[in-house]
């Protein structure tokens, strides 16, 4: 993914999303929250915090070492989220969540994981840490976030619309804080969108 941005190549980047494997933590997380299974949730957000972290390394060193500096479209694309992004993360998320959990497995999951991007902002974030230029840095782990958090609550809202089976007992004041923190987590993530989405 570094590479593709770094030569402004589209098919590369594209390949990128399709074989990376992180949508599988972010779903984990909404699987564990929606079947009150709060320790896995745990589990798999410090699993998908690894491997979000070992992208940014990786993608700042191979910027630091490139003799290519220059922020192509691809990059430039990727550091000024709007509320446009926030609407294909949840359309993305919903068809994900329901081609996941479907008898039949179609090309869904390819689908989803080319329109909400994940690989490709972390990268983005990498090459502003390596330049050290922060508006490259923050608007691509705030694209990042919108897809995962997104991604992450479409799934939740899916599998308690299924009905699976709680794996633990947590009472319903734990649960009524839970959802609220979830609400103004959301509420804070669209809020930067929409601004950005006015100024344009």
């Amino acid at each position: 993914a570094s590479i593709g941005l770094n030569m402004n190549s589209t098919a590369v980047i594209i390949g990128a999303m399709l074989i990376s494997p992180l949508m599988g933590g972010i779903i984990a997380i909404g699987y564990g929250i929606a079947t009150d299974d709060l320790s896995f949730a745990k589990l798999a957000a410090f699993r998908l915090t690894f491997q979000v972290t070992i992208c940014i390394v990786t993608s700042a060193l191979y910027f630091t070492i490139s003799p290519i500096s220059t922020a192509h479209s691809e990059l430039l694309a990727r550091i000024s989220p709007t509320i446009w992004d926030v609407l294909i993360a949840i359309c993305g998320g919903f068809a994900g969540i329901i081609g996941l959990t479907r008898k039949e497995k179609g090309n869904v999951i390819p689908g989803v994981a080319i329109a909400t991007a994940l690989m490709p902002p972390l990268c983005t974030a990498g090459y502003g840490l390596a330049t050290l230029q922060l508006k490259f840095f923050l608007g691509a782990l705030y694209l990042f976030f919108i897809n995962g958090f997104f991604i992450c609550l479409t799934s939740i809202i899916v599998m308690r619309l299924l009905k699976l089976p709680c794996k633990e007992i947590i009472n319903e004041k734990a649960r009524t804080r839970l959802h609220r923190n979830i609400k103004i987590i959301a509420i804070v993530t669209i809020i930067p969108s929409v601004i950005f989405a006015w100024d344009i």
